[in-house]
Order: structure tokens, then sequence, then C-alpha cells
């Protein structure tokens, strides 16, 4: 039996380093308390845990105050404590074409009572211009809400550029980096970033239920949430200070205590590796595939307007068939359909269809990617086999 090949990993991060899992045995056996409601030895460490976490993100993306960061239990919950906190009935804010449901249902929402909406189109490639961001704004635009890295296609977002209009213009700028956090370098100071929503289990190969939300300095959205935080208790309003004032109820420590240690990791393999790492798998893909006939790659053609998310569609057969020969055939595993991003397919041509897609990861390897070239092509010359009338060709 061959081994599998995970490619989810923009879904999913698979496998979680054997120091993770450790991690969260070590929390059940010494730091099992509740952080920040006892004075006792297991709520100290369990505190401590913690703030482990928040600190290993506020140096994954050079964050200077680690109370700017508001730990989460992914980033949608980032993104709609931004998006929802920020807008009110009559202001206006800006998005784009390829964004994920976790920034576009949100923000439908709020246009369903009175908060104005403008979506930018990318081009088919998924490329933002920020100039079309410039010209969008308004006197009432409140927030620019953008995607850094395309679930869907992989292209990046010129974060820096649309950081700059952001600034001239003083509306604040929130990021959905959920597919390049951990894996292409964020640096909210030298980019002046105001807010990056990052999940814990992608990039960051960290557990599922857990995530963060940068917010810099003056920023305030109104909570998601109300309720104990440990702080304040003789109070029955809301803190109003960070991080208390969006972290009520008690937080999912376990998880916390294996995001800080994948973060660990990632840091210490260093996140421009892992970029150049995973751009050579994309690259070596790309040159593959294109010799395929009837494989079509969607996504920029420049290598550095990607990160390492892949999609791409077989003529003559839908993306979940292939994802099913793929699977049950070759042992590769991918995700198919529409990702939770209609809008990123009807950018690139593909709704309501969908595509195949693959996320790289710092762990997968140039063979994995040849044998998948290998099975796509299989898969490829059956399709066309069957196209024209002829015998199964490639044993899929």
């Amino acid at each position: 039996m061959t081994t599998p090949v995970y490619f989810d990993n923009a879904a999913t991060s698979w496998p979680k380093p054997p120091e993770v899992r450790a991690a969260l045995e070590a929390y059940f056996g010494l730091a099992g308390g509740n952080p920040g409601r006892s004075g006792h030895r297991m709520s100290i460490a369990a505190a401590r845990v913690v703030e482990d976490a928040r600190d290993g993100i506020a140096n994954l993306l050079n964050a200077s105050d680690p109370t700017q960061i508001v730990l989460t239990k992914n980033a949608t919950e980032g993104l709609n404590l931004a998006i929802l906190g920020l807008l009110r009935p009559g202001d206006h804010a800006i998005t784009t074409s390829i964004e994920h449901n976790s920034v576009m249902r949100p923000l439908r929402h709020l246009e369903s009572i009175g908060v104005e909406l403008t979506v930018i189109a990318c081009d088919r490639y998924g490329l933002l211009d920020p100039d079309d961001v410039r010209a969008a704004l308004q006197p009432n635009t409140r927030l620019i809400a953008t995607v850094h890295g395309s679930n869907v296609m992989g292209s990046l977002v010129p974060i820096a550029d649309v950081a700059k209009v952001a600034r001239e213009s003083g509306v604040p700028y929130l990021i959905d980096a959920s597919q390049t956090a951990g894996a292409i370098p964020i640096d909210v100071e030298t980019m002046g970033l105001d807010m990056v929503a990052i999940t814990g289990h992608k990039g960051l190969l960290g557990p599922t239920g857990t995530g963060g939300l940068y917010i810099r300095e003056g920023l305030t959205p109104q909570p998601l949430l109300r309720g104990g935080t440990g702080s304040l208790s003789d109070l029955e309003v809301q803190p109003d200070f960070m991080p208390d004032m969006y972290e009520s109820g008690t937080l999912n420590v376990a998880g916390l205590a294996g995001l800080a240690t994948g973060i660990g990791h990632v840091l210490e393999a260093g996140v421009a590796q892992i970029e150049s790492h995973e751009r050579a798998l994309v690259a070596r893909f790309l040159a593959g595939a294109m010799k395929i006939p009837g494989v079509v790659v969607h996504g920029p053609e420049k290598l550095t307007d990607r990160c390492g998310v892949i999609s791409f569609n077989v003529t003559g057969l839908t993306p979940s068939e292939v994802g099913t020969l793929l699977d049950q055939q070759y042992d590769i595993m991918s995700r198919v359909g529409l990702h939770c991003a209609p809008g990123a397919h009807k950018t690139m041509g593909t709704f309501p269809t969908g595509s195949v897609r693959f996320g790289f990861s710092l762990f997968n390897t140039e063979s994995e990617v040849d044998r998948a070239l290998t099975a796509i092509d299989e898969i490829a010359a059956w399709a066309r086999s069957r196209t024209e009338g002829g015998n199964d060709a490639g044993g899929a």
C-alpha cells in the first residue's frame, strides 16, 4: 500500500509536528487549570500557556505589544469581530471579489441592514490593483477588508500597497491571513497593518479551534461577546482594555498550548524558508501540469504573485470526479468544489462547478508533487479517451 499524500493543507495542515501533540499532553498533565480565574499553580500554569501563544503570534507578526493580539477560536471569529465591531448602518466598506465567506457573509449581512458595500473585481488570475481600492473610497468608508492569499487561486494581494492607500485615507484595513500566516512573511509594523486575522490550524501547524486577531493600538471594535474575563470581576460591565475586552469565556487553553508550539516550529524553520519551499513545489507543479493536455491550472502566472495554493480542472471531468479518483486510486488527498468562496470562482470562471485544490506545506516534497502529476496525467488521458469513445487509457 502506498503512503498517502496529503495536499489539503489549505483546509487544515497535516501532519502536525510531534512536539505539538506533546504540548497538548503536557498541558493536560501539568497545566490543566483555568487561566486567570484562580491563583493556584495550575491556573497560573494555564495562564502562562495562554501568554506563550499570544507572544508567539506577536513574534510571528512582529507586533511590538503582545496585548494587541486577541486570541480567537479561528480566523472567522477574528474577522467577524473586526467587521461587525467597526461597521454601522450608513458606513461604507470595500472588499474584493475573491474573498472567503468568512469575510463576505458578515459584510453581506451588514449590507442587508444599511451598510454600503463595494466589491472590487479582481482579474481572472485573482490579482488586485491597489489603485482600484483608492478609486472606490468614499467619504463614509470605514473599512477595507481583503484576503492576503486566495484560498482558491493562491493569488497574493499586495497588502503593503493597499495598507498605504488605507493609511493615506485614514480607513482601517483588515487582512484575512488564513492562507499565509506562517507561510508568507507578514510584518505589521513595517507594512503599517491595522488588523490581521489568523487561524492556528493551517500554516501555524496548531490544533483546530485556535487563532488570533491583531488590532493596532487606537482601534476599538465593539466586542462580539461579553462575559467573564477573569479581570475586574467586581464589575458587571465589560472591561475596556486589551485584550480582555475581546476574550470573554474560558479560552481553548489546550489548543493554545499546541498553537504556541506550532508557531515555535514555524519560527525555527523560518517563514521565509517555508515560503521558498512551498513556492518551489508550486513551480514544479505548474511546470508539469502545463504539459498535460486537458489540464487547466488557475491563478497568477508569476510565482511571486502566489502562495502555496493551486487550483486546477481536468477537461471532461467534474472536480468531484477528479478528487475521488485521486483519493481512491492514487492515495492523494485534495479539496474539491467551491471552497467557501463562490466569488473567487465567479472571478476565475469556475462557478458553479468549482475546481480541484492542492494546498502545499513545508512537510510536502517534490516527489509527492511528481506523484500527483503522474496521477493527473493518467486521469486526464482517461478523460480524453472517454470523450473520444476509446478504451481506458490510464487505469483511472
